[in-house]
């Protein structure tokens, strides 16, 4: 899905590491345009491949933030 070792910001697998990062929710979804830029995309307009990316992410997240 993507080229580099660093998922691009935005991308469902990038959303997903950040949401279990700081605790949040299991909720599908990734910005196209980067975090914040553009219209966010939601679990229903995602693809199967969009939606595995982001569980991966969010599975593979072992670092937690310490508020």
């Amino acid at each position: 899905m993507f080229d580099s070792a660093i998922p691009p910001h935005g991308s469902p697998y990038d959303r997903g590491s950040a949401d279990r990062y700081y605790g949040r929710d299991f909720d599908p979804h990734y910005w196209p345009h980067g975090t914040g830029h553009g219209k966010r995309v939601e679990l229903r307009d995602m693809t199967p491949d969009e939606i595995i990316q982001y569980t991966k992410g969010y599975q593979e997240e072992e670092d937690r933030k310490v508020w």
